[in-house]
Parts: C-alpha cells; sequence; structure tokens
C-alpha cells in the first residue's frame, strides 16, 4: 500500500468518487490518503482541493451521519455524538448535525424503539422487563431519563 506511489493527479481524481460516492469527514479522507501512499504537502493539498472543490464539507457530513443514524439506525443522541466525536469533528458541526433531529420525532422513535422491543421480551416480571427495556434503548443512545420516562409511562397505561 504505502510503499507503491500513484500521483497526485490520480489520487486526487480517486478521492473525489471517493467523496462523491458518500459523504466523508476530513479523517476519513486522511486515513484513505495515508493508505494511497499519499503524505505531506501533496496530501494537504488534496485535502485543499476536495475542501474549496465541496467535495468534502464536515457541516453536510455532520447532518447526513445524524439523519443516516438516527432515521435509518434508530440511534440516540448519545451514540451517534460519540460516533461523531470518534471522527474528530467540531462542536459546530456536531451543533450543526443535531438540528436535524425533531424532539416530537426523537420522542416517537423512543417510544417506538422500546414498543418493538417490548413486544420481543419475554421476561414476566415487570422490574426485569423494565431494567431490561432500559438498558435496550441506553445501549442505543437513548438518555436514561426520557427512556425512564417512556418506559414509566407504558406501563402505566
Amino acid at each position: 500500500m504505502a510503499d507503491k506511489y500513484i500521483s497526485k493527479e490520480k489520487a486526487l481524481d480517486k478521492l473525489q468518487r471517493y467523496c462523491v460516492y458518500q459523504d466523508r469527514c476530513h479523517q476519513e479522507v486522511r486515513s484513505k490518503l495515508y493508505d494511497l501512499g499519499i503524505r505531506g504537502y501533496d496530501l494537504e493539498d488534496i485535502m485543499a482541493s476536495l475542501i474549496e472543490d465541496k467535495f468534502l464539507d464536515e457541516e453536510r457530513y455532520a447532518r447526513s451521519y445524524v439523519r443516516g443514524k438516527f432515521r435509518i439506525k434508530k440511534w440516540g443522541r448519545n451514540k451517534i455524538k460519540s460516533e461523531l466525536y470518534s471522527k474528530k469533528l467540531s462542536a459546530y458541526c456536531l451543533k450543526k448535525g443535531f438540528e436535524e433531529i425533531d424532539e416530537e420525532e426523537y420522542w416517537d422513535t423512543l417510544k417506538e424503539v422500546l414498543t418493538k422491543k417490548n413486544g420481543i421480551l419475554r421476561e414476566v416480571n415487570i422490574y426485569k422487563r423494565k431494567q431490561k427495556l432500559a438498558l435496550y434503548a441506553i445501549g442505543r443512545g437513548f438518555e436514561s431519563y426520557l427512556v425512564w420516562e417512556v418506559i414509566n409511562e407504558m406501563v402505566t397505561k
């Protein structure tokens, strides 16, 4: 990998296609460039070119990442935030990304996740059932205070 050198132009073309396929963060693109054997000034030139030509945009990446993980995978804010931190995004990009989550939709999604899990749990002891539901939803990244509020609302019905 690092031992074979590809030209800067070829690397730029490759990375443009890589970024068009799916939104990428700077860290992912840097890693890809390292894998291609690109280092130093060439790496920085390619990064600058990708940003300038709008192939790379961390705010756009944060927004699409949050939208996708929330709506498709049904992750909570905590899990999404943790994953975005690991990708070294700025606080500004995180804030902009989380604007994609509507509060009412978040609440409805949490209820949907817990209702679905409640339907497949075989636990008969109500306290153990509640505990299993809570651990499941918290593990998916939902805030514990919201999880318990929904669980207590579900049980009183």
